[in-house]
């Protein structure tokens, strides 16, 4: 069913009536897409000096060797060595490409640096993601709520016209239909000791991603997660349900705590609000470096620039979980660092809301659409947080997606790893559609698998 339909089928009649705001892109705009932009509306061709290649189909050869379900710290680049090393003796040779919170790290920690190696574009999508992206290039629009009307199984703004349409790139991004992980995450005190705040099971579900349709049943929801904890000890048996949904207004959380034998709405699943899947180290809004509602902030597309970010970095998951989180921040040995062309955003809280971060600034990936990076400020105007996500291939579905995310915390100098893979035998392991009460409430106090 497409999406409009089923937002008509949700009871969105009503909010489909608004006026449109915001107007698709035009049909000369959207003939560029396959050619001199690729699928997903970024520059097909490379930079001006080459140090960022024209895209070419992205990586699809699955890797020798990989199992269905099983682990993923394949790095398809192994062979290489870095280009050069930024630290903070060289970084101001490379101020122009590196974003604030990025600086802030460098200068913040002796050790810390970026490992540069040569720029590969390995975001990839199936024809049919293609296909859909193109047509919504002509058919989405936002109305006065920013909910983008018409979206269907895309990217909803290949050639966004401003900061709202480029973070529901964000929020839609291509990333497969139904998968599930076991992981783990750890808060990093400033003394550089970890502590394991969640140790879980997650199925995730995109049904805006559906192959035959976003349908009926999902109510609008374009992304769900259960996750049940197994550990620590004091979180045993704890779950959280997540509904994010195209009608902000329906975002839903719930949680279950195994003392009280109870499932419980939160009343607030939104923005500054601590989130119970991360143990309250994370704001809801934080997750994947940017999640949830838009309307809290007037966002402003600042444009293009060529920036250093982490990229297939498949070699994050290898080895134990301590030889990632190392210290006052992640292993530099571990971590791939490439100059990419970003879309550069920024959120400035409106007149009237309020947030404990009153101002961020995300960085896009032109190819994937994923926020790779965020800087947060606080109500003084101190950067606060550098949040970050850790891209890898995956040609199997194929994408390139975000799986470990976080933040540094400059101002307490502690730090948080979410979606810790290391030690898990399976790594985002595609699945077949989950059934829908697999993502209802009642399915919390079951533990059912």
């Amino acid at each position: 069913m497409h999406i409009r339909q089923a937002l008509l089928a949700a009871g969105f009649l009503g909010l489909l009536a608004i006026q449109d705001i915001v107007g698709a892109a035009t049909s000369e705009e959207a003939r560029k897409l396959g050619t001199t932009l690729t699928p997903f509306g970024a520059e097909t061709a490379a930079n001006k000096d080459g140090s960022i290649p024209a895209w070419s189909g992205g990586l699809t050869k699955v890797p020798h060797g990989f199992t269905t379900g099983g682990r993923r710290d394949q790095d398809p680049f192994a062979g290489e060595k870095p280009l050069y090393a930024i630290t903070a003796k060289n970084m101001e040779e490379y101020a122009d490409r590196l974003s604030d919170g990025t600086k802030a790290m460098l200068r913040k920690h002796a050790g810390y640096r970026l490992d540069v190696y040569p720029t590969h574009r390995t975001a990839a999508a199936p024809q049919w993601v293609y296909e859909n992206t193109r047509k919504n290039a002509v058919a989405v629009s936002l109305n006065e709520k920013q909910m983008a009307i018409g979206a269907y199984r895309g990217i909803p703004f290949p050639i966004p016209k401003d900061g709202v349409e480029a973070m529901w790139n964000h929020l839609l991004s291509w990333r497969g239909e139904n998968w599930q992980f076991d992981n783990r995450a750890y808060l990093i005190t400033s003394s550089g000791k970890p502590v394991m705040t969640v140790d879980g099971v997650a199925d995730q579900s995109m049904p805006y991603y559906f192959k035959d349709g976003m349908p009926a049943s999902a109510n609008g929801n374009y992304w769900n997660i259960r996750m049940l904890n197994v550990g620590p000890p004091v979180r045993a048996g704890e779950a959280i349900l997540g509904h994010l949904n195209l009608n902000p207004e329906r975002d839903l959380s719930y949680t279950y705590l195994a003392g009280q034998r109870r499932t419980r709405k939160l009343p607030n699943s939104c923005c500054d609000t601590p989130t119970p899947a991360t143990a309250g180290m994370m704001f809801f809004d934080e997750l994947n470096v940017f999640a949830g509602r838009l309307d809290r902030f007037d966002w402003k597309l600042i444009g293009k620039k060529e920036i250093y970010i982490p990229y297939n970095t498949n070699r994050s998951l290898a080895g134990k979980d301590l030889d990632l989180l190392n210290g006052n921040y992640l292993n530099p040995d571990m971590v791939r660092w490439e100059l990419h062309r970003v879309w550069v955003v920024q959120a400035n809280l409106k007149p009237g809301m309020s947030h404990a971060a009153p101002k961020s600034q995300y960085y896009l990936d032109e190819d994937t659409w994923i926020a790779v990076l965020g800087d947060r400020w606080d109500s003084k105007g101190q950067l606060w947080k550098s949040i970050w996500q850790l891209p890898i291939t995956m040609p199997d579905l194929p994408a390139t997606v975000g799986v470990t995310f976080g933040f540094y915390d400059l101002l307490s100098n502690t730090w948080f790893a979410n979606q810790v893979l290391n030690e898990k035998s399976s790594q985002y392991k595609i699945m077949p559609r989950y059934p829908d009460t697999t993502f209802s409430p009642d399915s919390l106090g079951s533990g059912a698998r």
